[in-house]
C-alpha cells in the first residue's frame, strides 16, 4: 500500500514511518504542507495521513484542496488532543477518519487499512473524472459540484463512458451496451446521444470531456489544462 505521509514533528515522523514500513507499506514522507500538497496533487497514493498542523499549506487546506479537484484518495488526519474542532472541520470537508497524538503506530496501521476497504467499497458504486462525478446508487450526476439533469439513456451512456477513461469505444460497443442488441450499427443514436450529454455539462465546465474519435467512436478523458 503506496501512502502519503505529511508531518512536521521529526522524531514522530521518524517513528512512524519505521512502523509503517515493517507493515509492508511504501511510504512517501514530507514535513511540510507545500511539498505534500504538490506530491497528492501529482501522484496517486492509496492514502494519505496529513497532520493538521504542518508548515506552509496546513492539512485541512491540502484536503480541501484535493476534494474540490475531485480527488477521492482517503484521507486520514492527525490532530493534538485539543484540535477536535479542526478534525470536526476536516471530516466535513471529505475526511475519512481521524487520529489524536499520542498514537500507537498498530491503531495508524488499522486506521488506515480501514479506510482503504471503505473507499474501495464505495468506489464501486461512485465514477468521478475530473469535474465530473457520478453516482450509480442515486443515479445523479454532477459537473463541477453542480446536478446534471439527464434521462436514464443519457446517464447510461456517461456511466459506460466514464467507466473507462482513455479508452476509444466504438459505436457498436456503445450500442450493446447502452441500448441492447437490437439496433442497426449505422443508426446515428449514440451521435445524438453523445451531443445532447455534451450539452448539459459543457455549459457547466464539461467541456472536452467526451472526445470524437474520426470513424470509430468516443472516449472519455478529463481535458488538459495546457492543452
Amino acid at each position: 500500500m503506496h501512502v502519503l505521509y505529511v508531518e512536521d514533528e521529526a522524531k514522530i515522523a521518524d517513528f512512524v514511518c519505521a512502523g509503517l514500513k515493517e507493515q509492508g507499506f511504501v511510504v512517501d514522507y514530507c514535513d511540510n504542507g507545500n511539498d505534500g500538497h504538490l506530491r497528492a496533487i501529482e501522484h496517486e497514493y492509496d492514502v494519505i495521513v496529513l497532520d493538521i498542523m504542518v508548515p506552509g499549506k496546513d492539512g485541512l487546506a491540502i484536503l480541501k484542496s484535493l476534494r474540490r479537484s475531485g480527488r477521492n484518495t482517503p484521507v486520514l488526519l492527525l490532530t493534538a488532543r485539543n484540535e477536535l474542532d479542526d478534525c470536526l472541520e476536516g471530516l466535513n470537508l471529505g475526511a475519512d477518519d481521524y487520529l489524536a497524538k499520542p498514537f500507537f503506530v498498530e491503531e495508524l496501521v488499522a486506521r488506515l487499512h480501514a479506510v482503504v476497504r471503505r473507499s474501495a467499497g464505495e468506489r464501486q458504486n461512485f465514477v468521478s473524472v475530473g469535474a465530473i462525478k457520478l453516482d450509480r446508487i442515486s443515479r445523479t450526476v454532477t459537473c463541477n459540484q453542480q446536478v446534471v439533469e439527464l434521462t436514464t439513456r443519457e446517464f447510461n451512456l456517461l456511466e459506460y463512458l466514464m467507466r473507462s477513461p482513455g479508452r476509444v469505444l466504438t459505436r457498436t460497443q456503445i450500442l450493446e451496451h447502452v441500448w441492447g442488441y437490437d439496433f442497426n450499427p449505422n443508426t446515428n443514436l449514440v451521435d445524438v446521444c453523445v451531443q445532447r450529454v455534451r450539452k448539459k455539462i459543457e455549459p457547466l465546465g464539461g467541456t472536452g470531456y467526451i472526445n470524437s474519435v474520426r470513424g470509430v467512436g468516443y472516449c472519455f478523458r478529463q481535458p488538459d489544462p495546457n492543452s
